[in-house]
């Protein structure tokens, strides 16, 4: 499913003297396949353009009551709206938004304290008996919980009965993300989700999604502060700013732009430090900003040899040197 927005722009409380405008024209394009990364600040817009993903927030011209404006004599009508996922036009009234929300799944920051059932069978069937056409039978739902299960590393005969409030904060949250995925999104959004992880916790979840898009989901996007964790793992990512889409561009360009991104406020990654560091010494790196590439890189100027090779005490000596870290 291919998501296009296109002068797409939100305020809320529209109206009042509390209106804040939290996204501004956004034009964005996320092509179906893609793990999409969305950055920026604590109220730049992110989390607010992907809560219009699946219908948590409208475009006014989807709600029953909205009418459209007579334009004033002379007055230039605005840039029409555009918002689609897949078959789905989300700025129309008649759009069936619980269809949409099967199709769309959406994971919160934290999504542990999102449980709420007696059972784990029962906490992660609730999405399905809420969105499926027509009611599950017992035999259709056992099967789809124990999929999404298994799917998130968890067995389903020794959790099904237990209370997902006895289970470990790990479990906690496979649970809750299992409970989005039982209807086979096309599209999984998915906010901070390695959020109060432990490094290894991080790496953990990252590669539980990673699964999730070779084998359940076309789309993953996640929303991230995290910049190591963008450059990692996205095909592409959106930089948000006061509203506003600033870049949208594969890692490998996007913090090329290391000095906008931090003249905006924004962290770059750790490995975009050390080359802009190495840079400034008249050492050129071409890499794409994860480790494994930026050691490629290093490796390459030692003559050649090869991360996935081993390397010897004698090589590394004469990789170069930098003191006191990024600059």
């Amino acid at each position: 499913m291919r998501i296009t927005a296109e002068h797409l722009s939100y305020t809320y409380n529209a109206g009042s003297p509390f209106a804040c405008a939290a996204l501004k024209d956004v034009s964005l394009t996320i092509e179906e396949g893609e793990f999409f990364g969305m950055i920026g600040h604590t109220g730049s817009g992110k989390s607010t353009f992907v809560q219009h993903l699946n219908g948590l927030l409208r475009v006014p011209s989807s709600l029953k009551k909205y009418k459209k404006k007579k334009l004033k004599k002379g007055q230039t009508p605005p840039p029409e709206t555009v918002l689609t996922v897949g078959e789905f036009d989300l700025t129309n009234k008649k759009t069936d938004f619980r269809a949409l929300r099967k199709h769309v799944g959406m994971v919160f920051q934290y999504p542990e304290y999102q449980l709420f059932a007696d059972t784990v069978e029962a906490d992660v069937a609730f999405g399905l008996k809420n969105f499926s056409e027509k009611k599950p039978t017992d035999e259709e739902k056992k099967a789809a919980v124990k999929a999404a299960l298994e799917i998130v590393g968890l067995s389903y005969e020794e959790l099904k009965d237990k209370s997902p409030f006895e289970l470990s904060g790990g479990q906690k949250r496979r649970v809750a993300i299992a409970g989005v995925i039982v209807t086979r999104p096309e599209v999984l959004v998915l906010d901070e989700p390695a959020a109060g992880l432990d490094p290894l916790g991080k790496k953990e979840v990252m590669e539980l999604l990673h699964k999730l898009h070779r084998e359940w989901c076309k789309t993953v996007v996640i929303v991230s502060h995290d910049m190591d964790e963008i450059s990692e793992n996205c095909t592409r990512a959106a930089v948000f700013s006061e509203g506003n889409v600033k870049y949208v561009l594969p890692p490998k360009e996007l913090f090329s732009h290391s000095e906008e991104l931090l003249a905006l406020g924004l962290d770059i990654p750790l490995t975009a430090r050390l080359s802009a560091a190495l840079k400034k010494r008249g050492v050129e790196l071409d890499c794409d900003f994860t480790v494994d590439s930026f050691v490629e890189s290093v490796l390459r100027l030692n003559g050649g040899a090869s991360a996935e090779n081993e390397v010897a005490p004698e090589q590394t000596e004469t990789a170069p040197e930098w003191k006191g870290g990024a600059e």
